[in-house]
C-alpha cells in the first residue's frame, strides 16, 4: 500500500506545480495550492471553469432576450413568413459613417431595467410610501426643520408654520382637481324617483354676443387721417368729424330744454294758489279808496232730498232689466255672426301670427347684423358703450412730414374702447374719488355747560 500512496502524492505534486491562469470570467483562481490533503482541499481546488463559462452564457441570454432559450417556446424562438414586409426597410436604421461604436452599444435593447441613484416608483416598495401632507405633519409633530418655498427653513414658532396642529383645509386638499370646462354629466333619474331625488338643471346654451361681433381688434385708421393725406379723403373725414360733432350739440340742446322745461316746472309748482289749478294766477284786486263795500256770505239752498215711491222704483227697475235684456241679445248676435266667420278668422289669426314671427326673425338678423359692428354707441345696462373719436387735424395743422408731426390720441384708451365695444368687458365711467369733509374738533367745558 505504501508504494501507491507515494505515486498518489507525486502525482499531486507533479499537478501542483503546473499554475492555471485566472478565470475569464471573473471567479478568483484556487489551482496553484501545493496541496489536496483532505476531502475538503480537494473540492476547493476543482476546476470549474467550464461551469462557470456557461452559466455566464445563460446569464448574458437572460439579460438580452429576458430568460434562457432553452425556456422560450418554438412559437417565440421561430416564425413563418409566407409573406414580406414593405414596411420593415423603413422601420430599419439607416446606414451611417459618423456614428459611433459606443452609440451603436449604448443603443443595444436589454430586458434587465438600468440601475439608478435615485429611488422610482417601482423600487420604494408599497408599505413605506407616505403622502406629502403625512410627511409635514410628521416634521411639525416632531419639531424638525421643514422646508417652504424657494427652499427656505420654516420657523416651527411661527403661528400656522408648526406652532400647533394645524391642517390645511379641504379646498386645499382638492386643489387642481375641478376643471370648469368640462362639460357636467347629467343624471338620468329613473321612475318613480323623481320626488326623492332633486334633478340638476341644466345650463342653457345661449350665444354670446361676442360670438357674433366681427370687429377687428384694432381697426384700420382711415385715410384722411394721415400726416400727408389725400385731398377727398381729408375733406370727406373732416365733413364725417362735422356731423359728428353736430349730433352732439343737438343732443346737448335737447337735454338743457328738457333740464330748464323741468326746472320751470318746479318754480311754477312752489308759486301755485291754494284753490287754483295748476298755472292758473289770480290777479290782485286794487283797493278803492271810498266806502267799503259789504261782504255778505251767499247762502246757498239746500235741495230737500225726496224718497222714491213704489212705483218709481219698480220703474226703475223695469228699465234696468230690459237694458239687460238689449245687451244680451245684441251679444248673442254678435256671436252667431262670428260662428260663420270661424273659418275666416282662423286663416286670419294664422297670418297675423306668421306676419309677427317674420317681424321678429326681422328684428333678430337687424340685431345681428348690428352687433357684427361692435357695440359702439349702444346702451348695455346702467352705461352706454363709448364709440370712436375721429382724430382729425385741420389743414394748417398738418405737419406733412414725420419729424413735426405731433401725436394724436392715446393707444391706451383706445385698447380699452375696442374691448368694450368687442363685449370682451362690461362698459363703465371712470370712478373720481370724492374728498371727504374734514372733522372738525371742538373743546367742550364742563364749566360752560348751564343746566
Amino acid at each position: 500500500m505504501a508504494p501507491t500512496k507515494t505515486s498518489k502524492v507525486s502525482l499531486a505534486s507533479k499537478s501542483s506545480v503546473q499554475k492555471h491562469v485566472a478565470s475569464g470570467v471573473g471567479a478568483p483562481s484556487q489551482l496553484a495550492q501545493s496541496s489536496r490533503k483532505g476531502k475538503k482541499a480537494w473540492r476547493k481546488n476543482i476546476d470549474i471553469q467550464p461551469v462557470e463559462q456557461g452559466l455566464e452564457s445563460l446569464r448574458s441570454e437572460e439579460r438580452v432576450i429576458g430568460s434562457t432559450l432553452q425556456k422560450q417556446t418554438d412559437d417565440q424562438l421561430f416564425v413563418v413568413d409566407t409573406k414580406g414586409d414593405d414596411k420593415v426597410r423603413k422601420s430599419l436604421p439607416r446606414f451611417s459613417k459618423a456614428e459611433l461604436t459606443s452609440t451603436k452599444i449604448l443603443s443595444q435593447r436589454s430586458a434587465i431595467p438600468a440601475v439608478f441613484s435615485r429611488s422610482t416608483k417601482d423600487s420604494i416598495p408599497s408599505q413605506s410610501k407616505i403622502s406629502r401632507a403625512d410627511k409635514e405633519r410628521l416634521l411639525r409633530i416632531a419639531k424638525r426643520p421643514r422646508k417652504g418655498p424657494f427652499n427656505a427653513v420654516m420657523d416651527h414658532t411661527e403661528f400656522g408654520a408648526g406652532s400647533a396642529l394645524i391642517d390645511v383645509s379641504a379646498a386645499v386638499k382638492h386643489s387642481g382637481s375641478f376643471d370648469p370646462w368640462t362639460a357636467e354629466k347629467v343624471e338620468e333619474v329613473a321612475d318613480g324617483l323623481e320626488h326623492t331625488k332633486k334633478p340638476k338643471i341644466k345650463r342653457p346654451e345661449l350665444s354670446h354676443p361676442r360670438d357674433i361681433i366681427e370687429v377687428p381688434a384694432v381697426l384700420e385708421p382711415h385715410q384722411g387721417s394721415s400726416y400727408n393725406p389725400p385731398a377727398a379723403a381729408h375733406d370727406e373725414l373732416i365733413m364725417e368729424a362735422c356731423r359728428v360733432e353736430r349730433r352732439r350739440q343737438e343732443e346737448a340742446d335737447q337735454l338743457a330744454e328738457v333740464r330748464r322745461k323741468v326746472a320751470d316746472a318746479r318754480a311754477l309748482a312752489t308759486n301755485v294758489t291754494e284753490g287754483l289749478p295748476l298755472g292758473m294766477t289770480l290777479d290782485e284786486i286794487p283797493q278803492d279808496d271810498g266806502e267799503p263795500v259789504a261782504q255778505h256770505d251767499a247762502v246757498v239752498p239746500k235741495k230737500p232730498s225726496a224718497r222714491k215711491t213704489k212705483q218709481q222704483r219698480a220703474k226703475a227697475l223695469r228699465l234696468r232689466e230690459e237694458k239687460q235684456a238689449l245687451a244680451e241679445k245684441a251679444a248673442r248676435k254678435k256671436m252667431l255672426a262670428t260662428i260663420t266667420m270661424a273659418k275666416f278668422l282662423r286663416s286670419t289669426a294664422e297670418k297675423v301670427g306668421q306676419q309677427q314671427n317674420q317681424a321678429r326673425l326681422a328684428r333678430q338678423l337687424a340685431l345681428k347684423m348690428k352687433l357684427r359692428k361692435g357695440l359702439a354707441g349702444q346702451r348695455l345696462g346702467k352705461y352706454k358703450v363709448p364709440e370712436n373719436e375721429i382724430e382729425v387735424q385741420i389743414g394748417e395743422d398738418l405737419s406733412e412730414n414725420l419729424r413735426t408731426l405731433k401725436p394724436e390720441g392715446n393707444l391706451f384708451r383706445d385698447r380699452f374702447r375696442s374691448m368694450q365695444q368687442r363685449a370682451l368687458i362690461e362698459p363703465r365711467v371712470p370712478v373720481f374719488p370724492t374728498k371727504r369733509a374734514k372733522l372738525k374738533e371742538f373743546e367742550k367745558h364742563a364749566w360752560k355747560r348751564f343746566e
